[in-house]
């Protein structure tokens, strides 16, 4: 069976969330003295350790402007360089306990603030919106 066309008022809730969601983490980014793209970096290194070159793709950056952005965040000892053991000419990045500690307090920040929302949904609502999570970073990443 093919999935369901989308139409208008489905692009215009995903619209909708996104502006609130992006709203929130505006917010709780500034409350943490960090831009928008400073808390997604901390974000995506919660559970990876990407290149240098993987991080500056995910968030669609130049590599210079990436490199510019994780020198800030080591110089706020959030954020380490360190060599690929696999090949000493790549670069890896992951975050130090301070980063760990701040990305976990901009987590549940960016919770509470959309805790409106989260909060009325039931089970089979979570799930669903887990799904269209799940496919929207398969959609960023292919």
């Amino acid at each position: 069976m093919a999935p369901p066309k989308n139409d208008i008022k489905t692009t215009d809730a995903l619209g909708q969330i996104a502006y609130t969601v992006m709203a929130v983490l505006t917010r709780v980014a500034a409350e943490h003295d960090m831009s928008l793209t400073q808390l997604r970096v901390l974000g995506i290194l919660r559970d990876r350790t990407p290149q240098m070159a993987q991080l500056a793709s995910f968030l669609g950056l130049e590599k210079s402007t990436m490199s510019g952005l994780i020198g800030r965040a080591e110089r706020r000892g959030l954020v380490e360089r360190r060599p690929s053991p696999d090949d000493a000419r790549v670069i890896l990045v992951g975050l130090t306990p301070a980063g760990r500690a701040l990305a976990r307090a901009a987590e549940l920040d960016a919770a509470e603030g959309l805790a409106d929302l989260t909060t009325r949904l039931d089970a089979r609502q979570v799930s669903a919106l887990k799904e269209v999570a799940r496919l929207s970073e398969g959609a960023r990443t292919s």
